[in-house]
């Protein structure tokens, strides 16, 4: 009886690991609820998560808070940038900063909601590299949404993505997909240069429908009138590097893993006993 129990939690599946994390920017009003809601959702889904909160560079208390959090949680820790670099800057801090098999990820300014993370977890499977959210209604400015949808329309054109949403940040993926890719770009652009790569290396994506929510606090930083010329000179020189020159798939591999051969033995959409 005791050899039978001794082997049986020798044989036990150890838990799939993941992590969160935040790129914030001036989200002092936003970034403690996000935390405390991901806290939650986490541990309801593994016992294996930490939380991260990247403060990029912010002038507001943003800084604090996120220190606070983490001395409150045990799983939540804080990277610091100095200065500001950019979101694709703190997309690239995030995703270096992961120790777990998966990753999710999302905004600190509570445009969506970290609570619908189980959704994606329950169709993250053998079958599934990435579970992409997109929204079932923007929650923004009508021009913003005007913007939103141009973007969309355009890249998708030019860059031949098929994921309904380019521009969702509410994404769960494998850690092992950045054995295969490499992000450059620190602006905004970040995510139409991260879904080109992942659809050209060949991931297998899984899209799930989530919730976007007015936002209570601060500015968005991005698609503004503003930026909308830099956005342009951006996307366009991307076009060139990733369809035209294809530089990324002439480039050679870091991998060591092929694609959605992670090592863990449970999957997230595995029923939990």
């Amino acid at each position: 009886m005791v050899y039978r129990f001794f082997m049986s939690a020798a044989a036990a599946p150890k838990p799939a690991g993941l992590t969160v994390f935040f790129p914030a920017y001036n989200d002092s009003g936003t970034i403690a609820s996000m935390v405390i809601r991901a806290v939650h959702a986490a541990s309801a889904i593994t016992p294996e998560y930490e939380v991260i909160v990247v403060n990029d560079g912010s002038t507001d208390a943003t800084a604090q808070i996120a220190d606070e959090l983490a001395r409150t949680y045990p799983h939540v820790r804080v990277v610091h940038h100095p200065k500001n670099r950019g979101y694709g800057g703190a997309l690239q801090t995030g995703f270096r900063s992961a120790t777990k098999e998966f990753i999710f990820y999302t905004d600190g300014d509570a445009q969506y909601d970290p609570a619908e993370l189980e959704a994606l977890w329950a169709k993250m499977s053998r079958n599934a590299d990435l579970v992409n959210g997109y929204k079932i209604s923007r929650s923004d400015p009508l021009h913003r949404i005007v913007i939103g949808r141009v973007y969309h329309h355009l890249v998708s054109f030019m860059f031949g993505l098929t994921v309904r949403d380019v521009d969702c940040d509410f994404r769960l993926m494998r850690r092992t997909i950045f054995e295969r890719i490499n992000l450059e770009k620190t602006s905004g652009v970040i995510c139409l240069e991260m879904m080109k790569k992942i659809q050209d290396a060949g991931f297998r994506i899984v899209e799930v429908p989530v919730h976007h929510y007015h936002r209570a606090y601060g500015r968005s930083q991005f698609f503004n009138f503003r930026r909308i010329a830099k956005t342009g000179v951006d996307v366009m020189r991307l076009w060139y590097a990733l369809v035209i020159r294809r530089q990324h798939l002439r480039a050679p591999s870091p991998a060591l893993v092929a694609p959605g051969d992670a090592s863990n033995p449970v999957y997230p959409g595995t029923p939990r006993s």
